[in-house]
């Protein structure tokens, strides 16, 4: 009898484990609303067409999302009398941008399903990939069937989000504390080979350190003086819009714009794959998409958790 219930319970974990870890799947919306994602995919293509960087910008808010919580959509939620948005956490505030997109893609995938079938942190991941695409890089099946947090925590933001001053190490246990490896962190930080960065990210770095190419911290001042000039803005490297390996030659030349990007090579255990990516890009191409997948599985609100927003900028 022991026994029996022993295997019930073995049979009850199993059977846990399986429902989480197939309940989020690419097919997700195939039968509900097949209209979903080509619908995601014209709007993307539309704003990227319009502004390359909003590209970047797109990919970049799937990442700061999943960060803090999980892909959850938290980062969409305005501030409420019960918590702060975390739009103004530290790494967040007069960064983040490109919700108006969002709110645009949300308004089109809600008409053509005929009505909120489609969860905000699910348009996240999906316009992260789209954007990708549309500039030029890998594509990959994105897991879906997240459903929406209805609070989020600027102080957890606070907490959690890498920082552009961050050493090797430090960017390190960042990542493992997120369930990635080095290789997810290489990866991930290749998508600095597209989009641009402000002045006051970089300023300490173009002035101060050196493991820097002195021709590329003179360039860099021309733009962003000791003072002022914050808001100014500079490209990780020079196709910003292009997802290439352009970031990862730049590494090797002591050109990382960030001390964060330079931190992955600067006599690490991160160099040789650095490396690798300056002269493969098919082996960046192909851990960048698994990378993504990865991430896009960080804590996911499924099943009967959470909601389907109506508003991705607040709670039903």
């Amino acid at each position: 009898m022991a026994s029996l219930s022993n295997f019930l319970l073995h049979a009850f974990l199993w059977l846990a484990l399986a429902t989480t870890a197939f309940s989020m799947s690419p097919k997700f919306y195939d039968r509900v609303c097949p209209q979903a994602l080509p619908a995601i995919n014209r709007i993307v293509k539309a704003a990227v067409h319009r502004e390359p960087r909003m590209g970047a910008s797109l990919l970049r808010l799937h990442f700061h999302d999943c960060f803090v919580n999980g892909c959850d959509g938290s980062l969409l939620l305005d501030s409420t009398p019960d918590f702060e948005t975390e739009k103004n956490a530290r790494g967040n505030l007069n960064s983040v941008r490109g919700f108006e997109v969002v709110d645009q893609i949300k308004a089109e995938v809600d008409r053509v399903c005929g009505r909120p079938t489609v969860s905000c942190a699910d348009i996240l991941a999906v316009a992260a990939r789209d954007s990708v695409v549309a500039l030029g890089g890998p594509t990959w099946k994105v897991r879906l069937g997240r459903r929406d947090s209805t609070t989020a925590s600027r102080a957890l933001a606070d907490t959690v989000l890498p920082s552009a001053s961050m050493d090797l190490p430090a960017l390190i246990d960042n990542f493992k504390k997120q369930g990635l490896n080095q290789r997810d962190l290489v990866a991930l930080s290749g998508g600095h080979t597209l989009g641009l960065s402000r002045c006051l990210i970089f300023r300490n770095r173009i002035y101060n350190a050196t493991n820097i190419d002195p021709a590329f911290a003179k360039q860099r001042r021309a733009t962003c003086p000791r003072t002022g000039g914050n808001t100014n803005l500079a490209p990780f490297d020079p196709t910003p819009a292009k997802f290439d390996t352009a970031y990862f030659k730049n590494l090797v030349k002591q050109r990382g714009l960030l001390t964060s990007d330079q931190a992955l090579f600067n006599g690490g255990s991160t160099d040789k794959l650095v490396k690798t990516y300056s002269l493969n890009p098919d082996a960046f191409w192909n851990d960048f998409a698994k990378s993504m997948i990865k991430m896009g599985n960080i804590k996911p609100l499924i099943g009967k958790q959470g909601q389907i927003r109506v508003n991705c900028r607040k709670a039903n």
